[in-house]
């Protein structure tokens, strides 16, 4: 008897609409297939200009919510179109929407992410999940980091020290350690000011291989500037987005210093790579197992990322996600389809301990 989900993922790098699905049974979770639809040009960078600016109308606001559940839904459709799945065999979608402002620290902490559910629902015909986070934020929560929760289900070894990290725009740990609380939150930059830098100097979209960094050498200077951020001083919980991380912060850093554009890509790539391993030094709670790094996302492809944290962090063993059977890229698409069958199921789906909330709740919305 099969137990199908649909997830559906467009992350910080909006480098297009992740789509999985899931059979999930007591024992296991599989993958049965997914696919990455692009997202348009046009939208891609309204998108990337309302993050970066925060300045937009309620018109536009409105209007982007609409192409973005427009796109989903049709993303999502055309995914059961070319795996020939018939939508009646899926239980529901669990959509985690584009997030266009994420802050939990405020005086009124709130997140947003914008894709219509109602129209995703509408125009594939299944019961939809989405707005994941706010119920977390509304018992005291970060509402992020969410993906946690599934790890510590699929990838925990009663054996083995494991730490999960998903590098995409935004750089993310879970720490799975035997008879241990999970730890998870927010390192700081994955991709993001790597995909910003090479885009306004080269035009391109992401720095493929990080042959382009390859060019560059690490400026040290330059990676004192970079550091110098509340965020990377201040303890967990926490969570950051592209509403920090983001060109505009990049040019600030830069204001009076003349360094080559490979040099900085060079730099922010030590950047995303010494912010997480700073943090995985951290861990005082590591007992005599052996240690893996798990990576996922897009920063799993960068070899020069790879190589770096294998030389920052000598004793563990660096892999991907691959070694164990998820697809680093289907990573964050598997997790929302699972999300959505906890939240189908009334499974609560937050780990407090590491999102800061008050208790464990069932997260998302139905929408039918």
């Amino acid at each position: 008897m099969q137990n199908l989900y649909i997830g559906v993922m467009s992350g910080t790098s909006m480098d297009g609409i992740d789509i999985a699905i899931i059979n999930i049974t007591a024992k296991n979770v599989t993958s049965i297939a997914s696919s990455c639809y692009p997202m348009p040009t046009n939208l891609k960078q309204q998108l990337l200009t309302l993050c970066e600016t925060k300045q937009t109308t309620l018109q536009n606001l409105g209007e982007l919510d609409h192409q973005l559940g427009e796109l989903f839904a049709d993303s999502i459709n055309q995914f059961l179109k070319d795996n020939k799945i018939d939508k009646q065999q899926i239980k529901a979608i669990g959509c985690h929407g584009q997030t266009i402002y994420h802050a939990p620290n405020g005086k009124n902490p709130f997140t947003q992410q914008i894709g219509d559910a109602n129209i995703i629902a509408a125009k594939t015909g299944i019961t939809t999940i989405a707005d994941f986070r706010r119920k977390d934020m509304a018992y005291g929560g970060q509402g992020a980091p969410l993906v946690p929760a599934f790890h510590k289900a699929v990838l925990q070894d009663p054996k083995i020290n494991r730490v999960v990290l998903n590098i995409g725009g935004i750089s993310n740990i879970s720490v799975l350690i035997p008879n241990h609380t999970v730890i998870g939150y927010d390192t700081g930059p994955g991709n993001v000011l790597l995909d910003c830098w090479i885009n306004q100097n080269l035009g391109k979209s992401y720095d493929k291989n990080g042959l382009w960094a390859k060019t560059g050498k690490v400026n040290q200077d330059l990676l004192n500037k970079l550091f110098d951020e509340d965020y990377f001083k201040i303890p967990a919980p926490k969570s950051t987005g592209r509403e920090l991380f983001n060109l505009p912060w990049l040019h600030k850093k830069l204001i009076g210093t003349d360094f080559k554009a490979e040099d900085i890509q060079a730099t922010l790539v030590e950047l995303t790579s010494l912010s997480i391993a700073n943090e995985i030094k951290k861990l005082s709670i590591l007992k005599k197992l052996p240690c893996e790094l798990l990576v996922c996302g897009g920063g799993a492809k960068n070899p020069l990322i790879m190589q770096r944290l294998s030389a920052l962090l000598p004793s563990w063993s660096v892999l991907t996600t691959d070694t164990k059977g998820i697809n680093g890229d289907d990573m964050e698409a598997i997790a929302f389809a699972w999300l959505a069958y906890c939240r189908i199921n009334n499974i609560p789906s937050n780990i407090p301990e590491v999102t800061g909330a008050s208790q464990a709740v069932c997260l998302g919305v139905i929408y039918q």
